[in-house]
């Protein structure tokens, strides 16, 4: 019985580590992910001019997001340079980020995320793009700060408009 229960132990052990770390297989499907997710449509510096920086996938974007009655939002820098993107969030923290639209600093993401829907990644499909984006070569690239809907932004944006 003894040894079942430390085989059982084992096991489980095992298969946690497995799940955790960043294989060739999850990052793979990371990558993957985030391609069909189309990431890099609105993360990617130039992407909004009709240049996107090949060398710069994934840094974070200069032209905004214009929401009436919300302010203007940049899509962050998603690679893990400690300073301007992820590098200081965990893989949990990037999860909560895609799936609930919360940042560790408890703000919300802007509504143009579509986390309602990625909501629904499966846990090893969410931790896959978590661990991708964490794998990524870190890319320095300030974006200009969210603009409340009161106060002018620091960037171009678009504007969203209504029709009449």
């Amino acid at each position: 019985m003894l040894g079942a229960l430390i085989f059982i132990g084992i096991s489980a052990s095992t298969t946690v580590t497995a799940q955790t770390g960043p294989t060739p297989e999850k990052l793979r499907r990371g990558e993957y992910l985030a391609s069909i997710m189309d990431c890099g449509g609105c993360h990617t510096p130039g992407i909004f001019l009709g240049r996107p920086d090949a060398k710069r996938i994934l840094a974070g974007s200069e032209v905004g997001f214009h929401i009436p009655g919300l302010g203007v939002f940049f899509p962050p820098n998603l690679t893990p340079d400690r300073e301007t993107g992820l590098g200081s969030w965990s893989e949990a923290d990037i999860v909560k980020a895609v799936r609930e639209g919360t940042r560790p600093d408890g703000r919300t993401l802007a509504p143009a995320m579509p986390y309602k829907s990625y909501g629904r990644l499966s846990d090893a499909d969410a931790f896959a793009l978590a661990a991708y984006l964490k794998s990524l070569k870190p890319i320095p690239n300030r974006v200009p700060v969210i603009a409340g809907p009161s106060e002018k932004a620091t960037g171009p944006y678009l504007s969203v408009v209504m029709p009449q």
